[in-house]
């Protein structure tokens, strides 16, 4: 049997169509219902759904009225708040393409990701760095101030047509601008079902920062679109207080990376009896994470699979649990293959990479000016993610790791998931990253960077776990303290920054 999956069709997103309208319709059937809650432990802020639309359309007609034209580029350099989804909306109310960016970004970073796209305009947050150029810089205080703006017209059109860039980051590490089209939020409908199991009466909270495209998408725009209520944590919350907030504020769905699950499962956590599931996004959730959290809360988390030209697109669900060690299964009206170097699947429980069909109406439109690299990425009528992965007999996807970051050790290929979930199971250890470390022309080992735990293992007792808990050649060779393994904004581990530049023992 082949590793290959089309699970039928998916309904058209309509004609015409904008991105803000459709996100902010079924809202205006409950205007004074709750949209939003930004949750301090004091209290929380309230957005109606009347109130959230009148801000995101007064600020379309700020953004025209200050001379900015349909498919101009506007750079949001804002901080972790409700400013960054109503700027968002409001660029995409009008035509505009807005472009999400990380608050943590220095200067340098961000001037080389504005050269890339030529923004007409960027919008800034106090104390946040800005890039060098001439685009003109609306302050915040000055966005604010439009909300209380006459409401703008939407701006309908072709729902293929460019609606938003993303930056992600690309094989060569420089990152590079994701375009996406307005069907893009039309698409994650396949989520509701196919991961969240959401609907009309749940409260999502999201432990995100706003600026964060996984709260955008997971946290703030899915819920809107179907009406549902969502919640934020203020900057201010710690992971330590997340589960009283969950509470207080009786969640019914909590979303997260999988790191905040662990912070949270340091303490014990309060009975939360209107929460029903989690949901975990941005890396592989470790087994005993996912089990941990089940015997604390009594409740499962749902894992998936996405990135950030596509979003998610693999994933268990309340409807479908995954199995057998399974990140999830195809989301209804995804098509997707476990594929060869050659470009044909594999058997069912071989590893290869994964594809997704390239009509999938959640398929980004390509890269900002890097047409060959669009390319690259695609053979015959797939999209290739770059994740290896298998598929079982059920159709149960397994996440192996990312192409880029498989070792090869004695000819097999070890994906370095597998090396850190053993070696993590050591009590002497934190955290873990496994990195494939060459140490001579012919030869490369499987290093593993360790964050130790207080008495710290030495080598003699990690090589004696590794030799308990994996095969020979998964085994590490070379053990390494650190006091912190380098990540991302989103908190995913850099392993590419250890392989480049490996920090001094």
């Amino acid at each position: 049997m082949h590793a290959l999956i089309d699970s039928g069709p998916f309904e058209p997103c309509p004609a015409p169509f904008n991105l803000a309208a459709y996100v902010l319709a079924q809202g205006a059937q409950t205007p004074d219902k709750i949209a939003l809650q930004i949750l301090r432990l004091s209290g929380a802020e309230r957005w109606s759904y009347a109130a959230l639309t009148a801000a995101v359309r007064g600020i379309g007609t700020g953004l025209l009225d200050y001379g900015l034209t349909p498919g101009d580029r506007v750079l949001l350099r804002l901080g972790n708040n409700v400013d960054f989804p109503l700027a968002f909306l409001g660029c995409i109310a009008v035509g505009l393409v807005p472009i999400p960016t990380s608050s943590q970004l220095t200067g340098p970073e961000i001037s080389a990701m504005a050269t890339q796209v030529s923004p007409a305009a960027v919008i800034a947050g106090p104390g946040i760095a800005l890039p060098d150029g001439s685009a003109r810089v609306i302050e915040e205080s000055l966005l604010q101030s439009w909300r209380r703006n006459a409401p703008c017209d939407w701006a309908l059109g072709d729902p293929n047509r460019l609606a938003y860039l993303i930056f992600t980051s690309g094989t060569s590490g420089n990152p590079r601008a994701v375009m996406h089209a307005h069907r893009a939020v039309w698409a994650r409908r396949m989520m509701w079902t196919g991961w969240y199991g959401l609907t009309a009466e749940d409260r999502l909270m999201h432990a995100g920062a706003f600026n964060w495209t996984y709260t955008l998408g997971t946290g703030l725009m899915d819920p809107w679109a179907i009406g549902a209520c969502a919640l934020i944590p203020h900057p201010e919350v710690t992971a330590a207080q997340l589960p009283l907030l969950l509470k207080r504020f009786d969640a019914t769905i909590f979303a997260a990376a999988p790191g905040v699950f662990r912070q949270m499962l340091r303490q014990p956590i309060p009975a939360l009896p209107k929460l029903r599931h989690g949901l975990s996004a941005g890396e592989k959730l470790p087994d005993q994470t996912r089990q941990h959290w089940n015997e604390a809360t009594g409740t499962p988390i749902f894992e998936a699979l996405g990135m950030s030209e596509v979003s998610t697109y693999i994933s268990g669900s309340p409807a479908r649990p995954a199995e057998d060690g399974a990140s999830g299964y195809p989301q209804p009206g995804r098509r997707v293959a476990v594929l060869r170097e050659d470009g044909e699947p594999v058997a069912r429980g071989e590893a290869g990479i994964m594809a997704i069909g390239r009509e999938d109406p959640g398929l980004f439109l390509g890269y900002w000016g890097q047409e060959a690299e669009t390319a690259a990425k695609f053979r015959g009528g797939w999209f290739l993610t770059g994740d290896t992965v298998s598929m079982d007999t059920k159709g149960g996807v397994h996440y192996l790791g990312r192409d880029d970051d498989m070792m090869n050790a004695g000819g097999y290929r070890v994906s370095p998931l597998e090396v850190e979930k053993a070696m993590n199971a050591h009590p002497g250890v934190l955290e873990s990253a496994a990195i494939e470390t060459r140490v001579s022309e012919t030869t490369s080992i499987v290093t593993l960077y360790y964050v130790p735990a207080d008495p710290a293992p030495d080598a003699a007792a990690l090589t004696e776990h590794a030799a308990q808990t994996l095969a020979r050649y998964k085994q590490p060779r070379q053990f390494l303290p650190i006091e912190a393994l380098p990540k991302g904004a989103n908190n995913k581990i850099n392993r590419r920054a250890l392989r480049d530049a490996p920090p001094s023992e």
